[in-house]
């Protein structure tokens, strides 16, 4: 594509994604300076279309953001009125209590929300503020600088043949620069992996690590419905073979999200997250909960779950990364949304004094200190060995030595200092000839459900003629390493089916896409590449 010549446009700030801290960097620009000229680069169809969260949102990012939001017509109404969690076995829970809970993880105080709602009422402020948002616009490729700095970015190319050349009706797109520019992408995007890897901004961090949440919306029967409730779970069905958990939040309409996260470090290849997560709802506590209701939506992102130790350098020249793009996720809270916020707020005010003072294209050092040492740093480091704890010695250690840690961390203070993670997640991977395969039920359509028709229910789409959007760095490596030492597990991790082996030959549906990026983590030999399809295209979620 480098040799097309585009059209570009000036801005001051140029910001690619519009989830919550994409969202807050621009409010607060525009709060600081009516006059910046900010834009922001969406590649959902609209702004929430690929939003997806548990989510109980901790309003403290809102609270600084915007301080009066509570009679700004939010479409956060349902405050957590109630907290369980319960430790599953297959017939049975036995229900921990709270009271010897570190205070971190107590809920009061918090909302179960749709954060692709969210994030859809703060577009409408941002623009009502002035900022641009342009929905429907992939960001597929940085601009470099003359001082190698990360000048802009490429959005908006359509129309590419299906090997990716240029066509009668390619529309080649626009260079956006800015003095600076925030990468708010969400986990694993794109550019935010060019960039930690061309800066080396991970060079002192722990290997990232990852888990696959999936989601369903359900309305029940409103007998059993009661709004405000959150539980937690742990245990069967995953037992020994991985990490993970479930959520429960009761919002309103009769409505529950109920989400399955499987933590991407497993070593089975034989493990499928997605028929774990279908299994989970016939465990009796849950299909009581659901029986008589009905499914209305399905999506599944993957979650950063590294936490303090695994964060980069979150500055760069030309520009920062802004929440999942750096993965300032709280893992034992299951909350990342208040640290994206209070990150998008931080850029914000840190490019707007570097403007003020005349600077441009430089490395904002002074925000990633905050991010390290301020309300986000202390945040995750409080709860920083939870995590590698699990990865380590498994979930009664956690639960125990986890939870003890952060009562010392309340304290200020722990006894294990800060312990680190081993290996990234597809590294973690064991061949298959260690393992047994994994025999799961096949889903009854009425509680669980195959892959293909949940997908149907993310409202996913792509052009077909356009490249595919995942990339094989060697075409050999599925059928001739994949396959024999690991099963080809592509065809598991999957939680939209984009993967298939047929007849000895490796397909990939990428129409299928979800947009979850778990295939370019998991993969063990790291051969497949996400890159952003053509704007627009993608799940089109309703309320995540």
């Amino acid at each position: 594509m480098a040799e097309i010549e585009r059209e570009s446009m000036e801005y001051d700030i140029v910001i690619v994604g519009a989830g919550p801290a994409g969202l807050s960097a621009a409010i607060r620009l525009k709060q600081l300076d009516a006059d910046l000229n900010v834009v922001v680069l969406e590649k959902g169809s609209e702004v929430g279309a690929h939003i997806l969260s548990g989510a109980v949102l901790d309003p403290c990012g809102l609270d600084a953001l915007l301080p009066d939001w509570r009679d700004m017509g939010s479409p956060i109404k349902v405050p957590v009125k109630k907290d369980n969690f319960y430790i599953l076995g297959e017939a049975g829970q036995v229900r921990i209590p709270n009271f010897p809970m570190p205070p971190l993880m107590n809920n009061h105080g918090n909302y179960i929300v749709s954060m692709a709602n969210v994030c859809r009422w703060m577009g409408e402020i941002a623009e009502g503020l002035g900022v641009e948002i342009f929905p429907g616009m992939a960001c597929s490729d940085l601009v470099f600088g003359d001082n190698d700095e990360v000048k802009g970015v490429v959005a908006g190319v359509f129309g590419l043949e299906a090997d990716g050349s240029i066509g009668e009706n390619t529309e080649p797109g626009m260079e956006l620069h800015g003095k600076y520019v925030f990468l708010s992408e969400g986990v694993r995007g794109s550019l935010s992996k060019q960039v930690i890897e061309k800066y080396d901004l991970a060079k002192d961090a722990s290997p990232q690590k990852y888990g696959l949440g999936m989601k369903e919306i359900w309305e029940i029967d409103p007998e059993k419905h009661s709004e405000g409730t959150v539980t937690h779970t742990s245990g069967w069905p995953l037992g020994k073979n991985a990490g993970g958990g479930s959520f429960i939040y009761h919002l309103d309409n009769n409505q529950v999200y109920v989400g399955f996260v499987v933590h991407l470090n497993y070593k089975n290849p034989h493990l499928f997250p997605y028929m774990e997560f279908q299994r989970f709802k016939h465990h009796p506590l849950v299909a009581d909960l659901l029986k008589g209701g009905k499914r209305v939506a399905y999506g599944a992102r993957a979650i950063t779950e590294g936490g303090y130790q695994s964060m980069p350098n979150t500055a760069f020249p030309g520009g920062a990364l802004l929440g999942c793009s750096a993965g300032m996720v709280n893992v034992p809270r299951i909350k990342g949304n208040h640290n994206a916020m209070l990150s998008g707020k931080a850029a914000a005010e840190h490019a707007y004094k570097a403007i003020q003072d005349g600077r441009a294209g430089d490395t904002l050092v002074d925000y990633n200190d905050e991010v390290k040492t301020g309300p986000i740093g202390k945040d995750l480091k409080k709860v920083r060995n939870v995590k590698p704890l699990w990865s380590n010695y498994g979930f009664t250690a956690s639960l125990v030595l986890g939870g003890f840690d952060m009562w010392t961390n309340t304290l200020g203070f722990s006894l294990f200092g800060t312990i680190a993670h081993k290996k990234n997640d597809a590294d973690s991977t064991e061949e298959a000839s260690m393992h047994q395969p994994i025999d799961y039920p096949k889903p009854d359509g009425t509680l669980s459900f195959d892959r293909l028709t949940n997908v149907s229910f993310s409202a996913t789409n792509h052009e077909e003629s356009q490249p595919a959007h995942l990339h094989l760095k060697d075409a050999s490596i599925p059928i001739d390493v994949n396959l024999p030492k690991y099963a080809e597990p592509a065809q598991r991790y999957c939680p939209a089916g984009v993967y298939e082996v047929v007849d000895e030959k490796f397909v990939i549906n990428f129409q299928n896409c979800v947009h979850c990026k778990t295939c370019d983590i998991k993969d063990p030999s790291q051969n497949i590449v996400w890159t952003v399809p053509q704007g627009g295209d993608g799940p089109n979620y309703p309320n995540m």
